[in-house]
């Protein structure tokens, strides 16, 4: 596990008046843009890119950020993550993140696409201490294929483990195979296309504010199928089947903001990149 195709590398720290890096490395095929400051918050936004376009056969990236004390980081990718065919070795994407206390992480990449005969496996590992704040989402698309098929890829693979201090709090697994499950099927995509999941892990969001935050926003459900849990610590896990790209991000844009707003007091945030 010694080669990687790309690896990055991020510390980031409260220095007083703004989120800065204090240490940052990358290698192969992964970049990170410099920070945009987008308001007086002195939250930084970065950008992560992969120059090469999309995965394909065995590649393995690995990321690691880590944030310290009241540090505020809102990271991105530049383009949708875009699996093509794998016919030897899945790709392989692993990410480590470590917050500490009073640091705020909004982890809001562009969605998944699986293309025709793609393997794709990511895991996910988030330690946080007690009095951080975390938002992440994903979002899972199927790509384009020749005869028109909208799950023709392999294997999309998922996992995530999130610690409060080192305490497992959440452990989420999807496995998507379309040729070994119907993926129309119960329990499954509900003959829906597009598959989102978020996580907002913070001490405010108690079961009050995850009622009146469903009630203020009515989030539509005429467009697909939404439903929202509470965790065993404070926050909250957010599913939703749609049959677009835009719908699951409308629909998570909302929320996403009105948390922001919420408990920052931060002005709505817009990612679309095209």
């Amino acid at each position: 596990m010694d080669q990687w195709t790309g690896t990055l590398r991020l510390t980031a720290e409260n220095n007083g008046s703004r989120t800065a890096a204090s240490h940052v490395y990358h290698q192969g095929a992964y970049k990170i843009a410099r920070p945009i400051y987008s308001d007086d918050s002195g939250q930084a936004y970065y950008y992560v890119m992969n120059p090469g376009g999309g995965y394909v056969d065995g590649d393995r990236y690995r990321m690691s950020l880590e944030l310290g004390e009241r540090a505020q980081v809102l990271m991105t990718t530049q383009s949708s993550t875009k699996i093509y065919r794998t016919p030897r070795q899945p790709v392989l994407q692993m990410t480590d993140i470590d917050m500490k206390s009073g640091s705020y992480l909004e982890w809001l990449p562009d969605p998944i696409i699986g293309y025709r005969d793609a393997r794709y496996r990511q895991q996910t590992v988030i330690h946080m201490e007690k009095g951080a704040t975390l938002i992440s989402a994903e979002i899972i698309t199927p790509g384009w294929s020749p005869d028109g098929s909208l799950f023709a890829y392999e294997e999309l693979s998922l996992k995530t483990e999130i610690y409060l201090d080192r305490e497992l709090v959440l452990y989420d697994r999807l496995k998507l195979r379309p040729g070994r499950q119907p993926m129309s099927g119960l329990g499954v995509m509900e003959g829906h296309t597009h598959y989102g999941s978020l996580f907002i892990i913070g001490e405010q969001a108690k079961t009050e504010f995850v009622s009146a935050m469903m009630e203020v926003l009515d989030v539509d459900r005429s467009s697909g199928k939404i439903g929202v849990s509470e965790l065993v610590v404070p926050g909250f896990a957010v599913r939703l089947l749609a049959d677009s790209t835009q719908t699951v991000e409308r629909s998570f844009g909302r929320i996403i903001n009105y948390v922001r707003q919420q408990w920052f007091g931060k002005s709505p945030v817009s990612l679309r990149k095209y």
